[in-house]
């Protein structure tokens, strides 16, 4: 496959990935192949700002709609089927395109991933009980001795994080810190085109960036655009459900405080607002640190259409 090109469309929230990346479909002769991992996920259309019914009529979409929101998912999960459905999809095209924004997504398919075991179920189950029951003192104390050296570098406030490393020593016997270091990273560099080759096809990473003021004030037209389109009503309609890890996102979790009497509306959607603003931040600080990515502004649509054309295969 070394005359194939992976072409990946990325940026923070609101940037203006997604019309922009039925154009470049369109040019490449691609599907869309999502990275957004709450994307994936039903019944959460309007609150992830998905590709419409419409647009996605317009252009073939994977990884869209396509999960329950009881289902596990991960990065792990994500790198296995996007890898294993590209090289069915090179057999009708020499050009595809992937596009979102959550990092690690597009970091699994790009780079690898650590080759971290899929928890089970009743692992998952009985280590949530354990730090509902007994707190997160005690998990702390159970990783200090099980993975010193994890601990040593681990938030210690996100229990999370703490919760992970736990289930993956209890299920395998060994420190979580150990399956880091086993990072499979295929990726080799070129200088001259700042494109990327994972050994099977070329990366080119094509970055959206937008002044911080203007990204903002989108971000905050796009919140109040969700409330227009019906979001308290999708919000209210996977209430039921908001314990699983697909609802731990921002949008759902402010609102789900306002259903439970804690804020008011209008505070609810200034913290959806505030915390969908710190995430963009967060996007683009990691996205900066990677000398891969071709930088463009999102209005500049013929640029990016001709740096396609240029080196697409």
């Amino acid at each position: 496959m070394e005359n194939k090109a992976l072409f990946v469309l990325l940026g923070p929230t609101a940037v203006g990935k997604t019309e922009l990346a039925l154009h470049i479909a369109k040019r490449l002769g691609s599907p869309i192949i999502n990275a957004d991992s709450r994307q994936i996920y039903k019944h959460l259309s309007i609150g992830t700002a998905a590709p419409t019914p419409e647009q996605m009529q317009q252009v073939k979409h994977y990884f869209v709609g396509t999960l329950e929101l009881e289902q596990y998912f991960s990065a792990a999960l994500y790198e296995q089927q996007v890898k294993s459905l590209l090289p069915d999809l090179f057999l009708h095209a020499s050009n595809l395109l992937l596009s979102g924004g959550s990092m690690l997504y597009i970091d699994a398919v790009c780079n690898g991933i650590d080759n971290i075991p899929t928890v089970t179920t009743e692992t998952r189950s009985l280590m949530h009980q354990r730090l509902e029951s007994e707190g997160l003192d005690t998990l702390l104390s159970e990783l200090r001795l099980l993975d010193p050296e994890y601990y040593a570098k681990v938030d210690l406030r996100n229990p999370r994080r703490i919760v992970h490393a736990l289930e993956i020593c209890y299920q395998t016997g060994q420190p979580y810190s150990s399956f880091l270091k086993q990072k499979d990273n295929h990726r080799h560099h070129s200088s001259d085109t700042k494109s990327g080759n994972n050994g099977q096809w070329s990366i080119i990473k094509i970055g959206l960036l937008r002044e911080r003021a203007d990204l903002f004030e989108r971000i905050n037209r796009r919140v109040d655009e969700m409330l227009h389109l019906g979001f308290i009503e999708e919000a209210r309609n996977v209430y039921p459900l908001r314990h699983l890890n697909s609802l731990n996102t921002v949008g759902y979790k402010e609102m789900f405080r306002y259903f439970d009497n804690q804020w008011t509306l209008e505070q609810a959607v200034e913290k959806i607002k505030r915390n969908t603003r710190v995430y963009a931040k967060k996007q683009m600080t990691w996205f900066k640190h990677d000398p891969e990515i071709h930088w463009f502004h999102p209005e500049d649509e013929e640029r990016i259409l001709r740096f396609c054309d240029e080196l697409k295969k």
